[in-house]
């Protein structure tokens, strides 16, 4: 399946299961030592080919306007040159924690099992501002630094970055299904 085929079956699954809705996520991958990221404004529900700005360096080379929030794309991948996919999503349950949690220093989904440590690690945390923002750019830098797969952006969403679309993909389901788990046990517990 070529890279771009794999990025809308990625993005269809997502939004045929209520993981993103309207125009609020993006998503990249690198090929050929280009970004090709989501157009500003498009939806996961109805991608194609021309749907993706193509980036090299810092020039769109087909006159298709990338998502606004491409210079995080752009921070997750200098921060490990492994990382060749990314997915950036407002889903319910990530974005629930990202707007209750308030301890940047130590974020942590509090969930059962294990295989949110095993599929993603620690997952980094970086504190408020506005979307697209030059402040929320440089915020996402300082933080990309530290190297993790994933971070929550608070009240906004979750971005993760891997080797593959596919296992970007995997770490964001994992972290959604561990913001769901976790989310249920807090209300069960607390009734």
């Amino acid at each position: 399946m070529k890279k771009i085929d794999e990025a809308i079956w990625i993005a269809k699954s997502l939004f045929d299961r209520n993981k993103v809705s309207g125009s609020t996520a993006n998503l990249s991958f690198i090929k050929d030592k280009k970004i090709y990221i989501t157009k500003t404004g498009s939806c996961f529900g109805n991608l194609k080919e021309n749907s993706f700005s193509i980036v090299e360096g810092n020039k769109v080379i087909n006159n298709v306007k990338p998502s606004k929030e491409i210079t995080l794309h752009k921070y997750m991948y200098d921060s490990d040159k492994n990382k060749k996919a990314v997915i950036h999503t407002h889903s319910t349950f990530s974005t629930f924690w990202s707007c209750v949690y308030d301890n940047e220093n130590d974020f942590k989904i509090e969930t059962p099992t294990p295989y949110l440590n095993m599929k993603v690690g620690k997952i980094g945390f970086v504190k408020y501002a506005k979307p697209g923002s030059k402040e929320l750019f440089d915020m996402f830098k300082k933080e990309s630094t530290k190297g993790y797969n994933a971070y929550i952006l608070k009240n906004h969403g979750v971005i993760v970055g891997a080797p593959t679309l596919m296992e970007a993909f995997y770490m964001l389901e994992e972290i959604e299904e561990a913001s769901y788990n976790a989310w249920l046990l807090n209300h069960f517990n607390n009734n």
